[in-house]
């Protein structure tokens, strides 16, 4: 059996998405038996973290300063806001270069099984945002699963009376995608929004 320093890490480690009791136990024993390789950055970089990131209290982004460069950066849209479930989701448009308008991160979606109301997410922020002057459309980016689009009806509802225009994003068949390996619901999808071809 491990020390019980190690094994205090491994559990620490276990309760990272991604990493399961055997893959913490692996992660661990590279970091002790790589101390100055890999334990004492990471250590450095955990610290880091700790003393200078902040949540913005804009858009719900992580940032070292608050408001976050995202919401600081004058070459921004400021008349399209992006609504996403998580700030992973914002990672995520940022890597894909597709969007340059501003987000809003509601910090997860409505469960009614998980016991997550209205009250639990920045929802009222996204109001009040949809709300100022010069806003004009809203994207709706939470993901197409069950709590996922009860979450983006409850919000379309919401923002309704602030009278932005609110889109949802696409949803079907993805980029490379072969129709045989596709399951059931995102075919139905894909052809349902189908959309003449541009000539």
């Amino acid at each position: 059996m491990p020390a019980p320093a190690v094994e205090r890490l491994i559990q620490q480690l276990a309760r990272l998405p991604g990493l399961g009791p055997r893959s913490a136990r692996r992660a661990a024993l590279h970091l002790i038996q790589r101390p100055e390789a890999a334990l004492s950055p990471l250590l450095r970089a955990l610290a880091d973290v700790q003393d200078t990131v902040r949540t913005c209290s804009q858009c719900g982004n992580i940032d070292g300063r608050d408001p976050c460069e995202i919401c600081r950066d004058p070459e921004r849209d400021a008349t399209a806001l992006c609504v996403v479930e998580r700030v992973g989701d914002l990672w995520a448009f940022e890597r894909a270069g597709a969007f340059r308008g501003r987000y809003h991160v509601l910090g997860g979606v409505l469960s009614a099984l998980d016991g997550v109301r209205p009250e639990d997410l920045a929802i009222d922020g996204l109001i009040r945002r949809a709300s100022a002057p010069g806003l004009t459309e809203v994207v709706l980016a939470t993901n197409a699963t069950l709590d996922g689009q009860t979450t983006a009806h409850y919000l379309a509802e919401r923002l309704a009376p602030t009278g932005v225009a609110v889109t949802r994003l696409a949803h079907g068949m993805p980029v490379g995608g072969e129709l045989d390996y596709l399951d059931d619901g995102t075919l139905a999808t894909a052809l349902r929004l189908r959309r003449p071809i541009e000539r």
